[in-house]
């Protein structure tokens, strides 16, 4: 499966990574969701966040290292199933949010 993209560079297409991880740790930021093509091709809505005072302490990052970025997926607690999952950058197709 092919994905495109609407980035016309590789620099235009950090700065969206960089902004989308910026709105996910936004305390200010509600409700943000992501809407990814899964790897068997279904659309998937995730509600997600960084802010880490929505996350429950018993779900934290067991340590301050801990990296959430693998540098082609982002790894996000889903407000919804209360787990953490993480999407491919490549497959994001929408970000959404309220303030």
């Amino acid at each position: 499966m092919t994905v495109q993209t609407v980035f016309k560079s590789e620099k235009e297409f950090e700065e969206f990574k960089t902004w989308t991880v910026g709105v996910l740790r936004d305390e200010t930021s509600k409700d943000v969701c992501v809407t990814f093509t899964k790897k068997d091709g279904t659309n998937r809505d995730m509600f997600c966040t960084l802010v880490e005072s929505r996350i429950p302490t018993d779900k934290h990052p067991k340590t301050e290292t801990t990296s959430t970025d693998s540098g082609s997926a982002l790894r996000v607690f889903d407000t919804e199933k209360q787990e953490w999952r993480s999407f491919r950058w490549d497959s994001v197709t929408k970000v959404g949010f309220n303030l």
